[in-house]
Protein backbone atom coordinates (compact mmCIF):
# COMPACT_ATOMS: atom_id res chain seq x y z
CA UNK A 1 0.00 0.00 0.00
CA UNK A 2 1.27 3.45 -0.84
CA UNK A 3 0.19 5.03 2.43
CA UNK A 4 -0.54 4.12 6.01
CA UNK A 5 -3.96 2.45 6.35
CA UNK A 6 -6.74 4.92 7.27
CA UNK A 7 -8.80 4.52 10.44
CA UNK A 8 -11.71 2.07 10.49
CA UNK A 9 -14.20 4.96 10.56
CA UNK A 10 -12.56 6.53 7.50
CA UNK A 11 -12.50 3.19 5.66
CA UNK A 12 -16.18 2.66 6.44
CA UNK A 13 -16.92 6.12 5.09
CA UNK A 14 -15.11 5.21 1.84
CA UNK A 15 -17.18 2.01 1.62
CA UNK A 16 -20.45 3.84 2.28
CA UNK A 17 -19.64 6.49 -0.35
CA UNK A 18 -18.73 3.80 -2.89
CA UNK A 19 -15.19 5.24 -3.16
CA UNK A 20 -13.65 1.90 -2.25
CA UNK A 21 -14.86 -1.70 -2.11
CA UNK A 22 -14.02 -4.12 0.72
CA UNK A 23 -12.56 -6.49 -1.89
CA UNK A 24 -10.24 -3.71 -3.10
CA UNK A 25 -9.08 -3.03 0.45
CA UNK A 26 -8.50 -6.73 1.04
CA UNK A 27 -6.43 -7.00 -2.15
CA UNK A 28 -4.36 -3.98 -1.09
CA UNK A 29 -3.76 -5.44 2.36
CA UNK A 30 -2.83 -8.81 0.86
CA UNK A 31 -0.48 -7.08 -1.58
CA UNK A 32 1.26 -5.43 1.37
CA UNK A 33 1.49 -8.81 3.09
CA UNK A 34 3.06 -10.34 -0.04
CA UNK A 35 5.81 -7.72 0.21
CA UNK A 36 6.33 -7.54 3.96
CA UNK A 37 5.95 -11.18 5.03
CA UNK A 38 9.21 -12.23 3.38
CA UNK A 39 10.93 -9.80 5.73
CA UNK A 40 8.77 -9.88 8.86
CA UNK A 41 7.34 -13.41 9.13
CA UNK A 42 4.42 -11.94 11.09
CA UNK A 43 1.62 -14.15 9.71
CA UNK A 44 1.89 -17.90 10.19
CA UNK A 45 -0.96 -18.47 7.73
CA UNK A 46 -2.82 -16.20 5.32
CA UNK A 47 -6.50 -16.78 4.48
CA UNK A 48 -6.46 -15.30 0.99
CA UNK A 49 -9.12 -17.40 -0.75
CA UNK A 50 -11.68 -17.20 2.02
CA UNK A 51 -10.87 -13.54 2.66
CA UNK A 52 -11.42 -12.59 -0.97
CA UNK A 53 -14.70 -14.50 -1.06
CA UNK A 54 -15.99 -12.81 2.11
CA UNK A 55 -14.83 -9.37 0.94
CA UNK A 56 -16.91 -9.75 -2.24
CA UNK A 57 -19.92 -10.67 -0.12
CA UNK A 58 -19.26 -7.48 1.81
CA UNK A 59 -19.13 -5.60 -1.53
CA UNK A 60 -22.68 -6.73 -2.22
CA UNK A 61 -23.94 -5.60 1.19
CA UNK A 62 -22.51 -2.11 0.74
CA UNK A 63 -23.90 -1.91 -2.78
CA UNK A 64 -27.38 -2.62 -1.35
CA UNK A 65 -26.77 -0.28 1.63
CA UNK A 66 -27.13 -3.27 3.95
CA UNK A 67 -23.75 -3.22 5.69
CA UNK A 68 -23.42 -4.93 9.08
CA UNK A 69 -21.69 -1.97 10.72
CA UNK A 70 -18.30 -0.30 11.03
CA UNK A 71 -16.34 -3.57 10.93
CA UNK A 72 -18.03 -4.97 7.84
CA UNK A 73 -15.28 -5.69 5.30
CA UNK A 74 -12.41 -4.73 7.64
CA UNK A 75 -9.38 -7.10 7.42
CA UNK A 76 -8.25 -8.09 10.92
CA UNK A 77 -5.49 -10.54 11.91
CA UNK A 78 -5.88 -13.05 14.75
CA UNK A 79 -3.13 -14.22 17.10
CA UNK A 80 -2.52 -17.94 16.69
CA UNK A 81 -3.60 -18.85 20.23
CA UNK A 82 -7.21 -17.83 19.45
CA UNK A 83 -9.38 -20.46 17.77
CA UNK A 84 -10.96 -20.04 14.34
CA UNK A 85 -13.10 -22.96 13.18
CA UNK A 86 -11.47 -25.08 10.50
CA UNK A 87 -8.00 -23.51 10.81
CA UNK A 88 -4.92 -24.51 12.75
CA UNK A 89 -4.29 -23.05 16.18
CA UNK A 90 -0.65 -23.88 16.85
CA UNK A 91 0.26 -21.36 19.59
CA UNK A 92 3.56 -21.26 17.63
CA UNK A 93 4.42 -24.62 19.19
CA UNK A 94 5.40 -27.99 17.73
CA UNK A 95 3.04 -29.48 20.29
CA UNK A 96 -0.02 -28.17 18.41
CA UNK A 97 1.44 -28.21 14.90
CA UNK A 98 -1.36 -30.52 13.70
CA UNK A 99 -4.27 -29.12 15.75
CA UNK A 100 -7.23 -27.80 13.73
CA UNK A 101 -9.81 -25.93 15.77
CA UNK A 102 -13.32 -27.48 15.84
CA UNK A 103 -14.93 -24.24 17.03
CA UNK A 104 -14.70 -20.44 17.02
CA UNK A 105 -13.54 -18.39 19.99
CA UNK A 106 -16.29 -16.08 21.24
CA UNK A 107 -14.38 -13.00 20.03
CA UNK A 108 -14.10 -14.58 16.57
CA UNK A 109 -17.85 -15.31 16.52
CA UNK A 110 -18.53 -11.65 17.45
CA UNK A 111 -16.28 -10.34 14.69
CA UNK A 112 -17.75 -12.71 12.11
CA UNK A 113 -21.25 -11.43 12.94
CA UNK A 114 -19.93 -7.90 12.36
CA UNK A 115 -18.71 -8.83 8.86
CA UNK A 116 -15.00 -8.77 9.73
CA UNK A 117 -12.61 -10.50 7.31
CA UNK A 118 -9.66 -12.37 8.81
CA UNK A 119 -6.30 -11.91 7.09
CA UNK A 120 -4.82 -14.95 8.84
CA UNK A 121 -3.11 -16.18 12.01
CA UNK A 122 -0.17 -14.28 13.48
CA UNK A 123 3.08 -15.45 15.03
CA UNK A 124 3.72 -15.36 18.79
CA UNK A 125 6.08 -16.57 21.47
CA UNK A 126 5.24 -20.24 22.06
CA UNK A 127 2.05 -20.49 24.15
CA UNK A 128 2.37 -16.70 24.63
CA UNK A 129 5.44 -17.10 26.84
CA UNK A 130 7.95 -14.41 25.98
CA UNK A 131 8.59 -10.73 25.36
CA UNK A 132 10.15 -10.73 21.90
CA UNK A 133 8.51 -13.39 19.65
CA UNK A 134 11.91 -15.07 19.52
CA UNK A 135 10.44 -18.18 21.18
CA UNK A 136 8.20 -19.24 18.29
CA UNK A 137 8.79 -22.77 17.03
CA UNK A 138 8.34 -21.36 13.50
CA UNK A 139 10.96 -18.63 13.69
CA UNK A 140 10.94 -15.05 14.98
CA UNK A 141 8.92 -12.11 13.73
CA UNK A 142 10.85 -8.92 12.94
CA UNK A 143 10.08 -5.29 13.70
CA UNK A 144 8.74 -3.24 10.73
CA UNK A 145 10.66 -0.20 11.96
CA UNK A 146 13.96 -2.06 11.76
CA UNK A 147 14.19 -5.82 11.05
CA UNK A 148 17.31 -6.04 13.24
CA UNK A 149 15.09 -5.42 16.26
CA UNK A 150 12.40 -7.54 17.90
CA UNK A 151 8.71 -6.60 17.59
CA UNK A 152 8.07 -7.43 21.25
CA UNK A 153 5.97 -10.26 22.56
CA UNK A 154 4.15 -12.38 22.93
CA UNK A 155 1.79 -10.75 20.40
CA UNK A 156 4.70 -9.69 18.20
CA UNK A 157 3.08 -10.92 15.00
CA UNK A 158 -0.19 -9.15 15.78
CA UNK A 159 1.60 -5.85 16.39
CA UNK A 160 3.88 -6.16 13.37
CA UNK A 161 1.06 -6.77 10.86
CA UNK A 162 -0.79 -3.63 11.99
CA UNK A 163 2.38 -1.55 11.95
CA UNK A 164 3.35 -2.85 8.49
CA UNK A 165 -0.14 -2.47 7.00
CA UNK A 166 -0.82 -6.15 6.24
CA UNK A 167 -3.92 -5.90 8.45
CA UNK A 168 -6.08 -2.95 9.50
CA UNK A 169 -6.10 -4.21 13.09
CA UNK A 170 -5.48 -7.41 15.02
CA UNK A 171 -6.37 -9.32 18.16
CA UNK A 172 -3.71 -10.30 20.66
CA UNK A 173 -3.65 -11.72 24.16
CA UNK A 174 -2.15 -10.00 27.19
CA UNK A 175 -0.95 -11.97 30.23
CA UNK A 176 1.76 -9.65 31.50
CA UNK A 177 1.88 -6.99 28.81
CA UNK A 178 1.80 -9.09 25.65
CA UNK A 179 -0.47 -6.65 23.78
CA UNK A 180 0.88 -3.34 25.09
CA UNK A 181 4.61 -4.15 24.97
CA UNK A 182 4.73 -5.23 21.29
CA UNK A 183 2.34 -2.39 20.38
CA UNK A 184 4.84 -0.01 21.95
CA UNK A 185 7.82 -1.57 20.13
CA UNK A 186 5.95 -1.40 16.79
CA UNK A 187 4.48 2.11 17.17
CA UNK A 188 0.79 1.18 17.32
CA UNK A 189 -2.01 1.26 19.91
CA UNK A 190 -2.43 -1.74 22.23
CA UNK A 191 -5.32 -2.16 24.67
CA UNK A 192 -5.76 -4.65 27.53
CA UNK A 193 -9.38 -4.47 28.74
CA UNK A 194 -10.58 -4.99 32.31
CA UNK A 195 -10.19 -8.66 33.21
CA UNK A 196 -13.43 -10.49 32.45
CA UNK A 197 -14.98 -7.91 30.11
CA UNK A 198 -13.85 -9.82 26.98
CA UNK A 199 -14.52 -13.55 26.82
CA UNK A 200 -11.52 -15.88 26.98
CA UNK A 201 -13.53 -18.79 25.54
CA UNK A 202 -11.49 -20.13 22.64
CA UNK A 203 -8.21 -18.60 23.84
CA UNK A 204 -5.62 -21.30 24.57
CA UNK A 205 -4.87 -20.62 28.23
CA UNK A 206 -1.44 -19.64 29.54
CA UNK A 207 -2.29 -18.17 32.96
CA UNK A 208 -6.05 -18.10 33.41
CA UNK A 209 -6.26 -15.40 36.08
CA UNK A 210 -4.12 -13.02 33.99
CA UNK A 211 -4.90 -13.71 30.30
CA UNK A 212 -7.02 -11.17 28.44
CA UNK A 213 -7.82 -10.73 24.74
CA UNK A 214 -7.63 -7.22 23.33
CA UNK A 215 -7.13 -5.21 20.11
CA UNK A 216 -3.99 -3.80 18.49
CA UNK A 217 -4.81 -0.90 16.17
CA UNK A 218 -3.50 2.16 14.35
CA UNK A 219 -5.71 4.61 16.25
CA UNK A 220 -7.47 4.78 19.61
CA UNK A 221 -10.82 5.15 17.85
CA UNK A 222 -10.17 1.84 16.08
CA UNK A 223 -9.58 0.30 19.52
CA UNK A 224 -12.93 1.64 20.71
CA UNK A 225 -14.75 0.17 17.69
CA UNK A 226 -13.25 -3.31 18.09
CA UNK A 227 -13.59 -3.38 21.87
CA UNK A 228 -17.23 -2.40 21.55
CA UNK A 229 -17.78 -5.46 19.35
CA UNK A 230 -15.93 -8.07 21.44
CA UNK A 231 -16.75 -6.98 25.00
CA UNK A 232 -19.62 -8.31 27.10
CA UNK A 233 -20.66 -11.25 29.26
CA UNK A 234 -20.21 -14.78 27.90
CA UNK A 235 -21.72 -17.79 29.70
CA UNK A 236 -19.05 -20.02 28.11
CA UNK A 237 -16.32 -18.25 30.10
CA UNK A 238 -16.42 -18.85 33.87
CA UNK A 239 -14.38 -15.69 34.50
CA UNK A 240 -16.62 -13.47 32.35
CA UNK A 241 -18.37 -10.55 34.05
CA UNK A 242 -21.35 -8.37 33.20
CA UNK A 243 -19.51 -5.05 33.04
CA UNK A 244 -21.00 -1.83 34.35
CA UNK A 245 -18.76 0.79 32.80
CA UNK A 246 -18.00 4.00 34.63
CA UNK A 247 -17.91 7.40 32.92
CA UNK A 248 -16.03 10.52 33.93
CA UNK A 249 -18.22 13.59 34.30
CA UNK A 250 -15.48 16.09 35.16
CA UNK A 251 -13.51 17.46 32.19
CA UNK A 252 -10.56 18.17 34.50
CA UNK A 253 -8.81 14.82 34.81
CA UNK A 254 -6.70 13.79 37.80
CA UNK A 255 -3.65 11.89 36.59
CA UNK A 256 -1.14 10.06 38.78
CA UNK A 257 2.45 9.49 37.65
CA UNK A 258 3.62 6.16 39.09
CA UNK A 259 6.87 6.95 40.89
CA UNK A 260 8.11 3.34 40.93
CA UNK A 261 8.01 3.19 37.11
CA UNK A 262 9.96 6.43 36.69
CA UNK A 263 13.14 5.28 38.40
CA UNK A 264 16.30 3.28 37.77
CA UNK A 265 15.65 0.45 35.34
CA UNK A 266 13.53 2.64 33.06
CA UNK A 267 15.52 4.48 30.39
CA UNK A 268 15.66 8.25 30.18
CA UNK A 269 14.05 8.06 26.74
CA UNK A 270 11.00 6.25 28.14
CA UNK A 271 10.74 8.60 31.12
CA UNK A 272 11.03 11.65 28.85
CA UNK A 273 7.96 10.52 26.86
CA UNK A 274 5.93 10.51 30.07
CA UNK A 275 7.27 13.94 31.04
CA UNK A 276 6.39 15.27 27.58
CA UNK A 277 2.79 14.08 27.94
CA UNK A 278 2.61 15.42 31.51
CA UNK A 279 3.58 18.91 30.33
CA UNK A 280 0.88 18.84 27.67
CA UNK A 281 -1.73 17.60 30.14
CA UNK A 282 -0.91 20.42 32.54
CA UNK A 283 -1.18 22.93 29.70
CA UNK A 284 -4.70 21.59 29.09
CA UNK A 285 -5.56 22.24 32.73
CA UNK A 286 -5.50 18.66 34.02
CA UNK A 287 -4.31 17.89 37.55
CA UNK A 288 -1.11 15.80 37.45
CA UNK A 289 0.59 14.53 40.61
CA UNK A 290 3.16 11.88 41.50
CA UNK A 291 1.85 8.82 43.32
CA UNK A 292 3.68 5.93 44.95
CA UNK A 293 2.67 2.27 44.98
CA UNK A 294 5.71 0.58 46.57
CA UNK A 295 4.43 -2.95 46.04
CA UNK A 296 4.55 -2.51 42.26
CA UNK A 297 8.30 -3.09 42.63
CA UNK A 298 7.40 -6.66 43.64
CA UNK A 299 5.00 -7.15 40.72
CA UNK A 300 7.60 -8.85 38.51
CA UNK A 301 8.46 -11.40 41.21
CA UNK A 302 4.79 -12.05 41.97
CA UNK A 303 3.99 -12.49 38.29
CA UNK A 304 6.78 -14.98 37.71
CA UNK A 305 5.41 -17.19 40.48
CA UNK A 306 1.71 -16.97 39.65
CA UNK A 307 1.95 -17.15 35.83
CA UNK A 308 4.24 -20.22 35.68
CA UNK A 309 2.14 -21.97 38.32
CA UNK A 310 -1.02 -21.49 36.27
CA UNK A 311 0.84 -22.38 33.06
CA UNK A 312 2.04 -25.62 34.66
CA UNK A 313 -1.57 -26.58 35.39
CA UNK A 314 -2.98 -25.42 32.03
CA UNK A 315 -0.34 -27.08 29.87
CA UNK A 316 -0.66 -30.44 31.62
CA UNK A 317 -3.45 -31.24 29.12
CA UNK A 318 -0.92 -31.39 26.29
CA UNK A 319 0.31 -34.91 26.93
CA UNK A 320 0.08 -36.68 23.57
CA UNK A 321 -3.24 -38.28 24.46
CA UNK A 322 -5.88 -35.64 23.79
CA UNK A 323 -4.39 -32.83 21.71
CA UNK A 324 -1.55 -32.25 19.29
CA UNK A 325 1.38 -34.44 18.39
CA UNK A 326 2.17 -37.89 19.82
CA UNK A 327 5.58 -39.54 19.92
CA UNK A 328 5.79 -43.32 19.62
CA UNK A 329 6.88 -45.23 22.72
CA UNK A 330 6.43 -48.62 24.40
CA UNK A 331 4.54 -47.29 27.46
CA UNK A 332 2.09 -44.45 28.05
CA UNK A 333 4.46 -42.79 30.53
CA UNK A 334 7.34 -42.89 28.05
CA UNK A 335 5.03 -41.59 25.29
CA UNK A 336 3.96 -38.59 27.40
CA UNK A 337 7.55 -37.88 28.41
CA UNK A 338 8.84 -38.00 24.82
CA UNK A 339 5.88 -36.00 23.45
CA UNK A 340 6.32 -33.15 25.93
CA UNK A 341 10.11 -33.17 25.46
CA UNK A 342 9.75 -32.81 21.69
CA UNK A 343 6.62 -30.67 21.63
CA UNK A 344 7.57 -27.90 24.05
CA UNK A 345 10.33 -25.33 23.53
CA UNK A 346 12.92 -24.33 26.12
CA UNK A 347 11.06 -21.28 27.50
CA UNK A 348 7.85 -23.24 27.96
CA UNK A 349 9.70 -26.09 29.71
CA UNK A 350 11.43 -23.57 31.97
CA UNK A 351 8.14 -22.02 33.06
CA UNK A 352 6.43 -25.38 33.56
CA UNK A 353 9.29 -26.48 35.82
CA UNK A 354 9.21 -23.22 37.77
CA UNK A 355 5.43 -23.42 38.17
CA UNK A 356 5.46 -27.07 39.21
CA UNK A 357 8.11 -26.28 41.81
CA UNK A 358 6.09 -23.33 43.18
CA UNK A 359 2.99 -25.54 43.47
CA UNK A 360 4.73 -28.51 45.06
CA UNK A 361 3.68 -29.56 48.56
CA UNK A 362 6.85 -28.38 50.28
CA UNK A 363 6.93 -24.93 48.67
CA UNK A 364 3.29 -23.98 47.96
CA UNK A 365 2.84 -21.74 51.01
CA UNK A 366 6.34 -20.31 50.84
CA UNK A 367 6.14 -19.22 47.19
CA UNK A 368 2.76 -19.42 45.44
CA UNK A 369 0.76 -18.72 48.61
CA UNK A 370 2.80 -15.64 49.43
CA UNK A 371 2.60 -14.42 45.84
CA UNK A 372 -1.20 -14.55 46.02
CA UNK A 373 -1.16 -12.51 49.24
CA UNK A 374 1.07 -9.83 47.70
CA UNK A 375 -1.14 -9.77 44.60
CA UNK A 376 -4.17 -9.13 46.83
CA UNK A 377 -2.31 -6.24 48.49
CA UNK A 378 -1.34 -4.79 45.07
CA UNK A 379 -5.03 -4.82 44.08
CA UNK A 380 -5.92 -3.01 47.32
CA UNK A 381 -3.17 -0.43 46.79
CA UNK A 382 -4.42 0.34 43.27
CA UNK A 383 -7.97 0.70 44.60
CA UNK A 384 -6.76 3.23 47.18
CA UNK A 385 -4.78 5.11 44.52
CA UNK A 386 -7.84 5.38 42.28
CA UNK A 387 -9.72 7.08 45.10
CA UNK A 388 -7.33 10.00 44.53
CA UNK A 389 -6.72 9.93 40.76
CA UNK A 390 -8.72 9.01 37.66
CA UNK A 391 -5.86 7.47 35.67
CA UNK A 392 -2.27 6.39 36.21
CA UNK A 393 0.39 7.27 33.64
CA UNK A 394 3.71 5.49 33.09
CA UNK A 395 6.06 4.34 30.34
CA UNK A 396 4.78 1.25 28.51
CA UNK A 397 8.24 -0.30 28.33
CA UNK A 398 11.53 0.41 30.11
CA UNK A 399 13.31 0.84 26.75
CA UNK A 400 12.56 0.97 23.02
CA UNK A 401 12.76 -2.30 21.07
CA UNK A 402 15.97 -4.27 21.57
CA UNK A 403 18.03 -6.27 19.08
CA UNK A 404 17.66 -9.96 18.31
CA UNK A 405 19.64 -12.13 20.72
CA UNK A 406 20.33 -9.17 22.99
CA UNK A 407 18.43 -10.58 25.98
CA UNK A 408 17.98 -14.28 25.23
CA UNK A 409 21.04 -15.26 27.29
CA UNK A 410 19.84 -13.31 30.32
CA UNK A 411 16.25 -14.31 31.24
CA UNK A 412 16.01 -11.64 33.97
CA UNK A 413 16.74 -8.87 31.48
CA UNK A 414 14.10 -10.30 29.14
CA UNK A 415 11.54 -10.51 31.95
CA UNK A 416 12.25 -6.87 32.89
CA UNK A 417 10.80 -5.88 29.50
CA UNK A 418 7.37 -6.34 31.10
CA UNK A 419 8.22 -4.31 34.20
CA UNK A 420 5.71 -1.53 33.45
CA UNK A 421 2.87 -3.65 32.11
CA UNK A 422 2.59 -6.51 34.63
CA UNK A 423 0.92 -4.52 37.46
CA UNK A 424 -2.25 -3.97 35.39
CA UNK A 425 -2.59 -7.71 34.78
CA UNK A 426 -2.12 -8.59 38.44
CA UNK A 427 -4.81 -6.06 39.42
CA UNK A 428 -7.15 -6.84 36.49
CA UNK A 429 -7.09 -3.20 35.34
CA UNK A 430 -7.72 -1.81 31.85
CA UNK A 431 -4.54 -0.36 30.33
CA UNK A 432 -3.65 1.12 26.97
CA UNK A 433 -0.37 1.93 25.22
CA UNK A 434 -0.18 4.91 22.85
CA UNK A 435 2.80 5.74 20.61
CA UNK A 436 4.15 9.20 21.41
CA UNK A 437 7.56 9.61 19.81
CA UNK A 438 10.76 8.08 18.47
CA UNK A 439 14.04 7.11 20.14
CA UNK A 440 17.49 8.18 19.02
CA UNK A 441 17.57 5.00 16.92
CA UNK A 442 14.29 5.94 15.23
CA UNK A 443 12.31 3.29 17.11
CA UNK A 444 8.87 3.97 18.62
CA UNK A 445 8.33 5.06 22.22
CA UNK A 446 5.00 4.98 24.05
CA UNK A 447 3.19 5.84 27.23
CA UNK A 448 0.80 3.63 29.15
CA UNK A 449 -2.41 4.70 30.87
CA UNK A 450 -4.10 2.53 33.48
CA UNK A 451 -7.66 3.00 34.74
CA UNK A 452 -9.80 1.56 37.50
CA UNK A 453 -11.78 -1.63 36.74
CA UNK A 454 -14.57 -1.13 34.17
CA UNK A 455 -13.39 2.38 33.26
CA UNK A 456 -12.51 1.03 29.81
CA UNK A 457 -14.49 3.53 27.75
CA UNK A 458 -13.37 6.50 29.86
CA UNK A 459 -9.79 5.27 29.52
CA UNK A 460 -10.15 5.04 25.74
CA UNK A 461 -11.64 8.56 25.60
CA UNK A 462 -8.75 9.94 27.67
CA UNK A 463 -6.20 8.05 25.56
CA UNK A 464 -7.71 9.57 22.43
CA UNK A 465 -7.23 13.07 23.84
CA UNK A 466 -3.55 12.29 24.44
CA UNK A 467 -3.26 10.80 20.96
CA UNK A 468 -4.53 14.10 19.54
CA UNK A 469 -2.00 16.05 21.61
CA UNK A 470 1.11 14.08 20.65
CA UNK A 471 0.18 13.62 16.95
CA UNK A 472 2.35 10.57 16.30
CA UNK A 473 2.26 10.28 12.50
CA UNK A 474 5.50 8.43 11.75
CA UNK A 475 5.54 5.27 9.64
CA UNK A 476 7.86 2.25 9.88
CA UNK A 477 10.77 1.99 7.47
CA UNK A 478 9.31 -1.09 5.82
CA UNK A 479 6.12 0.79 4.92
CA UNK A 480 8.17 3.65 3.44
CA UNK A 481 10.24 1.23 1.37
CA UNK A 482 7.07 -0.44 0.09
CA UNK A 483 5.64 2.96 -0.84
CA UNK A 484 8.80 3.94 -2.74
CA UNK A 485 8.88 0.64 -4.64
Amino acid sequence: MAEKIPSISKINELFQNKEMKPSELFEQVYETASYTESVLHAHLELFYDEGLKLSKESDKRYKKNESLGLLDGIPIAIKDNINIYGYKTTCSSKMLSNYVSPYDATVVTSLKKAGTIFTGKTNLDEFAMGSSTENSAYGPTKNPWNPDFVPGGSSGGSAAVVSAGSAVASLGSDTGGSIRQPASFCGVVGFKPTYGTVSRYGLIAFASSLDQIGPITNTVDDTRIIFNEIQGYDSKDATSITPVYTKLENKKIKVGILKELMQEGVSNESQNEVNKVVNQLREKGHDVTEISLPLTEMALSVYYLIAPAECSANLSRFDGVRYGIREDASTSYEMMNKTRSVGFGEEVKKRILLGTYALSAGYFDEYYGRALKVRSKIITDFKTAFDKVDFILSPTTPTPAFGFGEKTKNPLEMYLSDLCTIPANLAGLPAISIPTGLSENNLPLSVQIMGKPCSDYSLIDFAESIEEMVEFNSSPNLLKENSES
